[in-house]
């Protein structure tokens, strides 16, 4: 009797230790925004700057999202006014990205490393459209992008707490508003096809 329980006691542990190597396994690799958020998180304790922090890190976000959608449709789609569009979205907020980066690293603020989840996600289902359809996936999703992010930004522009981010806020907004222009004028274009 004896001998059974510890084959059984060995059997439970040896399952315990599979059970917990599987998970570790299986686990994917951490998302960059949640791993900012959970950094900010611990640096600030006053409420304010977790929220300028919070805004800081969806900033980012949009960028890196911004600027591989843009990479993606220079090279995949067959239109001019589509890979216009995204190497305008390539530049214009390759350059947001280093002022925000240099903004977040004044203020002790983490941002994301690389692309996020989010901007996983809508890369890899805009990449899944091509020709026509691809040109107008892609200026719908710059359109209705950059209303959430102008809406975003003037929220930002009157309500974080630093003056430094409010001001950069308020900076990019017209930006912004150029960026939902131009997309606006490639979605009809790309309407017509």
């Amino acid at each position: 009797m004896n001998h059974f329980k510890k084959l059984v006691c060995r059997a439970a542990l040896l399952i315990t230790v599979f059970i917990g190597l599987s998970s570790c396994m299986n686990n994917k690799p951490a998302d960059t925004k949640e791993i900012a958020e959970d950094k900010n998180e611990e640096k600030f304790e006053n409420n304010n700057n977790k929220k300028d922090a919070q805004f800081l890190v969806n900033a980012a976000e949009i960028n890196r999202e911004e600027i591989s959608l843009g990479q993606l449709a220079q090279q995949k789609s067959n239109i001019s006014h589509v890979k216009e569009l995204g190497k305008m979205m390539e530049d214009e907020h390759t350059r947001s990205l280093a002022a925000l980066t240099e903004l977040a690293y004044s203020k002790n603020i983490s941002l994301p490393t690389s692309q996020t989840e989010n901007g996983q996600i809508a890369y890899k289902k805009l990449n899944e459209t091509s020709g026509s359809d691809f040109g107008k996936e892609y200026s719908d999703l710059m359109v209705s992008a950059h209303k959430d992010a102008i809406a975003l930004f003037e929220k930002a522009s009157t309500e974080c707490t630093d003056p430094d981010i409010r001001v950069w806020a308020s900076t990019m907004i017209p930006s912004l508003r150029t960026h939902l222009d131009h997309s606006l004028m490639c979605q009809k274009e790309c309407e017509k096809i």
